[in-house]
């Protein structure tokens, strides 16, 4: 059997045929990763063109195969090419049927994707000189300190400057896109990955921090990913802050006891995410009144017409979303969670239940 008819043919089999294909690739010889980078490029092209990125392909890697396809998938991408594949098989210590049959696990993968909605919105004004670098770096500067430190008032403090850093940066874009006539800044995409476990509360605090930063953001939970809607300024502040919480949300829920429970750790993830949001849009709309007071009358119209640029944006990609809601249903978590996210708040009276929506993108029928 040939080569090409055989990984086809593995694409919508079962283990026997994906065990052909890579019989048949390793059978090539020592020629097989050049077979296999050319097939490989092919399926990468038809997966791009069906509305997959490169850091999407990797991610569903790691989503649906686990390791090492998630690892050969992040070398491909690193540096595609039959050198490559091959240090990659070295480096894991592969024997070469070993080695063919995750490649072509991968490949089954890749080609099998479906067509998805890819971002289409006029591409993103280039920052403005001046804007962006010096705030951005301050930012990850905070948010690196509140990740190290082993103590969450400091990491609090640390955070909730760092939202004032992240709102006073779109402020001032907002500022400079009026000063040239607001029509080249339009809003972006961008996929963030939100990973198991507890994807849905993941994606929760995701939109959290989106709505607090003038974006919006749709879960795609079939996908492991959200796009999140919003001008270029504060798309990078979304990610980065993100990330942050998840590792400060992350330390705080294995403090103490290492053994909990599913509904544990599920609800201290969800009423994270909701006190998370009351404090960044708190903290958003002091800054934005403060700068209000200093810059005059044109300001919230600016950011006005910002945020309504952004819902028009994201009504167009996506016409049709769903609810999500989610409910905590294990107080001690609960208490916990929004513990972990004020820590001067200890007397709160803790509910039975706490629930929190998030918009997602409708599964395929």
């Amino acid at each position: 059997m040939e080569w090409d008819e055989a990984w086809s043919r593995a694409v919508w089999g079962g283990e026997g045929e994906r065990d052909t294909a890579a019989s048949v690739l390793a059978a090539a010889g020592e020629g097989w990763t050049g077979v296999a980078v050319r097939t490989f490029g092919e399926v990468v092209r038809g997966a791009v063109a069906r509305g997959w990125a490169d850091e999407d392909l990797v991610r569903m890697a790691g989503r649906e195969l686990g390791e090492p396809s998630h690892r050969m998938a992040r070398a491909l991408a690193a540096a595609p090419g039959r050198k490559s594949l091959g240090r990659f098989v070295d480096g894991e210590r592969l024997d070469r049927f070993s080695a063919a049959h995750t490649f072509v696990e991968l490949l089954c993968l890749y080609a099998a994707l479906p067509t998805i909605t890819a971002p289409t919105l006029p591409p993103p004004a280039r920052p403005a000189e001046g804007v962006g670098g010096k705030a951005l770096a301050r930012i990850r500067a905070l948010l690196a300190k509140a990740e190290s430190t082993g103590f969450p008032e400091e990491a609090e403090a640390l955070s909730a400057k760092a939202q004032q850093l992240m709102a006073r940066h779109s402020i001032d874009a907002a500022e400079l896109a009026a000063a040239h006539g607001g029509g080249a800044d339009a809003p972006a995409t961008r996929r963030i990955g939100v990973d198991r476990p507890y994807e849905g509360a993941k994606a929760l605090l995701l939109d959290a921090v989106a709505a607090a930063n003038r974006c919006e953001s749709v879960w795609s939970a079939e996908y492991g990913f959200a796009t999140v809607v919003g001008h270029t300024a504060d798309l990078e502040v979304v990610e980065v802050m993100f990330t942050s919480l998840l590792v400060q949300a992350d330390r705080a829920l294995h403090r103490g006891r290492s053994s909990r429970s599913r509904d544990f750790r599920e609800s201290f993830l969800i009423s994270y995410a909701a006190r998370v949001r009351e404090r960044l849009t708190a903290a958003t709309e002091a800054e934005v009144a403060e700068a209000a007071r200093a810059s005059g009358p044109g300001l919230l119209p600016a950011l006005a017409a910002r945020d309504l640029a952004v819902r028009d944006a994201t009504r167009h990609l996506f016409p049709r979303t769903t609810a999500t809601r989610l409910k905590g249903r294990d107080p001690d978590g609960w208490r916990d969670g929004r513990t972990a996210a004020d820590r001067a708040r200890l007397r709160d009276q803790v509910p039975p239940t706490f629930s929190g929506s998030i918009r997602n993108r409708p599964r395929r029928s």
